[in-house]
């Protein structure tokens, strides 16, 4: 075919194609990654299809083929065809999480002085023209952001182009630099025999040419290649001395792969399948009869793959069924991936798929270097591991023959990509990816998202269930759960953070010389500060919220865009030095553990003390061995960990996140709540968690004391049908971003205007149309957002002739209004 439709590195609204003619002698097929031109400019593309019949008269020809073989596998294809359809994205977009680690390039202007430059009157030139002039000069060839940053001048792209009027300055588009190469290791090999080799030494001993002789001594004693690296550790090794040995023949110089292996520094020693429960052989049975239904089945294939939701309670032995799922895959030829919330994907976690498929397992997720990603990547390309485990974007890797896609705490809000297009939920993506590969999906959870549970009622989804708890091989029991009414405790005088209750059982448990988890999901050790004369509350000058006071820095910090201030010493507004720090965080609760249990060893695992390579690795080991009484932690101590000697969990606030303005709160904090709780008793000795609480009649918590996930689905299920609320519906939520308030506000009344007129034109009477209004946070980053709501069976096609412009993003089911 002449012609190939491609999907290029734009920003587009659409997902849409261009033609492009291709050149005689180039070989290009559907998944190839090409160089176009696209206006001005030369830019990276993905072929999608190819044709005899462009869809425009003129077109332009590939430039070039970017590698020699297709990037992308013709699923793949589909697969960002779909995802672009459905969530409303460029087709490029949709295909980038599939790309090679560090594949996108774009392209950079830079700017230079010309020589003209040399001969300009200074007097001729405006200040910010002489400043701009005498920071290039300095500078040399600079890229246009860089240069924004350095000159500190209001309107420099006005400037920019006086300068270029002038012919004083050009501007040149450049290809952004490769990110990512293998990584290449010089190694030195003794090419001579040892004979020749030992009367090389003689003669150099003679010549006092102690380096070379050194070097030939150690390639004659270790045999095979020797890393050039290595040797340098052991003596002085210059370049010189190499290249005179090589010039005699007598060594040779080998570059070699190396593998950036984020496994490497850990051991796994493989270990056997424990003997299944009754209930764990009942939905084993289950999933291995839909597996083998599958394996046998011919294409086409008629029907959708099977989906399985498995329901157990914390403890219950999900893990072990999706081992048996994969191995079975493995047996069947195939391969598997395994999503994890980065939040989960712990040391622990990775443990327990790695010992039982040891050397077989790929870890994939964003905590990686890139190195390291590109070469997991490839190696995942090249089908060297059975498992891939990692986060979200895990699902996009190329594993080839893919049988099974697993998917653990399936309700987490972090499968859903929220920060830029596509805005994808990767459960959504997992199934469409088990229909084009014919594989099966396991979506497991102890607190499943409502909407799952929804589907599988209906029969979209399988359901099976654990319902009873499994320690050390035996069924044990759930840990026994005391709601504690902080509203009370104020009545009675207690102002501390610990109820009476709970430092009675921190007490206990210490002197038991057991294990505490003390649960906030806030970090920081002061949520704001206050002047308490006037009011006035220290807020970021970039987005419309409090700064949290952070002890361990004496900094206050902002959540949303990393804003660092000191802590003033007077009130800005009425110079009070009355500041008052309200509200409590992760470092406040450590703080005050400290002063009440002074002998109690203490660590803390929140965002801010896991920001270094194996930080988690670190604390979790210090806290499995013993090293420490009591952890102090954000959600991120709520999944994926198996602590035996944690016999109490404390939850000092369990109201956070329960009255934001989202229709998915209570869901979320029955979530937290019962993940949180699952941590205890997990040993030989049974656990214990408190919920301190100032509405402890809430639903979502009584459900979450009970572990009562039915009364809490019935509850919440009723109150979604009751709103019109999803399952019962779909959402978009359309946000407009902009610097100034006012044309933020005007150009969100517009498009709802053209969406009311939409609706009414299409005829489409069960859509509604909430807004405008300002988002729960108003600005973030410098920019004001406000948003539309969209809901209704179908919503998506009134969005089919809409265009909007820059600034707008469109989330397609999105997890949250806030």
């Amino acid at each position: 075919m002449n012609y190939a439709e491609v999907a290029v590195h734009y920003p587009l609204a659409q997902p849409r194609t261009f033609s492009y003619s291709i050149p005689p002698h180039t070989p290009v097929s559907v998944g190839h990654a090409v160089w176009v031109p696209f206006g001005p400019r030369l830019i990276q593309g993905i072929v999608f299809a190819l044709t005899d019949h462009p869809a425009v008269e003129e077109t332009k020809e590939i430039a070039q083929a970017i590698d020699p073989q297709p990037i992308l596998r013709s699923h793949q294809i589909e697969l960002s065809r779909w995802i672009a359809e459905y969530y409303r994205s460029s087709y490029f977009e949709a295909a980038a999480p599939m790309l090679p680690p560090g594949f996108e390039r774009r392209i950079i202007t830079f700017i230079e002085l010309t020589p003209n430059a040399s001969e300009v009157t200074i007097s001729s030139l405006t200040a910010p023209q002489r400043k701009l002039l005498a920071l290039l000069q300095r500078k040399g060839k600079i890229g246009v952001r860089d240069l924004k940053k350095s000159a500190g001048l209001p309107r420099i792209e006005s400037v920019i182009d006086q300068l270029m009027r002038k012919k004083l300055a050009i501007k040149t588009p450049e290809l952004e630099r490769i990110k990512v190469r293998p990584r290449m290791e010089t190694y030195l090999r003794l090419a001579a025999s040892v004979d020749q080799a030992q009367e090389i030494i003689s003669s150099l001993e003679r010549k006092r040419a102690t380096q070379q002789t050194k070097l030939l001594t150690l390639l004659i004693r270790k045999p095979g290649p020797v890393r050039l690296s290595e040797i340098r550790k052991q003596f002085s090794l210059t370049s010189q001395t190499v290249r005179a040995l090589t010039r005699q023949g007598v060594i040779s110089i080998e570059e070699v792969r190396v593998q950036r292996d984020p496994l490497s520094h850990r051991t796994f020693v493989p270990v056997s399948p424990p003997n299944l429960t009754t209930a764990q052989e009942k939905a084993w049975a289950e999933i291995k009869a839909g597996m083998g239904r599958l394996a046998f089945s011919e294409p086409p294939h008629t029907s959708p793959p099977p989906v399985f939701l498995l329901h157990g309670v914390t403890g219950s032995g999900k893990t072990e069924i999706y081992l048996r799922a994969l191995d079975q895959a493995i047996s069947m030829g195939k391969r598997a991936i395994v999503l994890v919330p980065e939040i989960a994907l712990t040391p622990q976690t990775i443990d327990r798929f790695a010992t039982r498929f040891p050397g077989r397992v790929a870890v994939l997720h964003s905590r990686l270097s890139l190195g390291e990603q590109f070469d997991v990547w490839q190696r995942i390309k090249e089908g060297d591991f059975d498992v891939v485990i990692g986060s979200r974007g895990a699902l996009f890797a190329p594993q080839p023959e893919l049988g099974l896609i697993v998917i653990d705490e399936e309700h987490e809000w972090t499968y859903k990509q929220q920060e830029q297009p596509p805005r994808y939920h990767a459960r959504e993506v997992a199934i469409k990816l088990a229909e084009l590969t014919n594989s099966v999906v396991v979506l497991g959870s102890a607190t499943p998202d409502v909407t799952s549970y929804h589907r599988a009622q209906r029969g979209e989804f399988q359901l099976l269930q654990l319902t009873e708890r499994i320690s050390d091989g035996e069924i044990s029991p759930l840990p026994q759960v005391e709601i504690v009414d902080l509203r009370r405790e104020l009545k009675e005088g207690n102002r501390s953070i610990f109820s009476r209750s709970l430092a009675r059982s921190i007490a206990e448990t210490l002197a038991a010389q057991e294990q505490v988890i003390l649960f906030l999901n806030r970090r920081g050790t002061a949520t704001f500060v206050q002047c308490r004369d006037c009011g006035f509350v220290l807020r970021c000058h970039r987005c419309d919220v409090s700064l949290t006071y952070h002890a361990a820095d004496d900094d206050l910090v902002c959540h949303h865009c990393n804003y660092r201030t000191k802590i003033p010493h007077v009130c800005p507004v009425c110079l009070s030095r009355r500041i008052k720090f309200l509200g409590i965080g992760t470092q406040k609760v450590e703080e005050e553990v400290g002063k009440a249990f002074p002998t109690a060893r203490v660590l803390r695992w929140d965002r801010d003390v896991t920001r270094g390579k194996h930080s988690h690795e670190r604390i979790m080991d210090s806290f499995l061995a013993h090293e420490a009484d009591i952890l102090v932690g954000t959600q991120m101590i709520a999944k994926g960990l198996d602590l035996p000697l944690v016999t109490l969990v404390g939850v000092i606030n369990a109201d956070i996140g329960l009255y934001l303005p989202d229709l998915r709160s209570s869901e979320r904090t029955f979530q937290i709540l019962a993940q949180v709780a699952g941590r205890a008793g997990r040993g030989k000795t049974e656990g214990r968690v408190i919920l301190q609480s100032y509405t402890p009649d809430h639903y979502a918590i009584v459900a979450a004391a009970k572990h009562d996930y039915s009364t809490f689905y019935e509850q919440e299920i009723t109150f979604r049908h009751q709103q019109s609320d999803p399952p019962f519906s779909r959402l978009i939520r359309l946000i407009y971003t902009h610097t100034n308030s006012a044309l933020c506000q005007k150009e969100a009344e517009r498009v709802y205007h053209l969406l009311n007129q939409e609706k009414n034109s299409q005829g489409l009477p069960n859509i509604s149309v909430f807004g405008p209004s300002p988002t729960f946070t108003q600005r973030v980053r410098g920019r004001f957002r406000w948003q539309i709501i969209v809901r209704g069976p179908d919503p998506i096609p009134l969005l089919s002739q809409l265009h909007l412009p820059q600034g707008w993003s469109v989330d397609i089911d999105p997890m949250g209004l806030v």
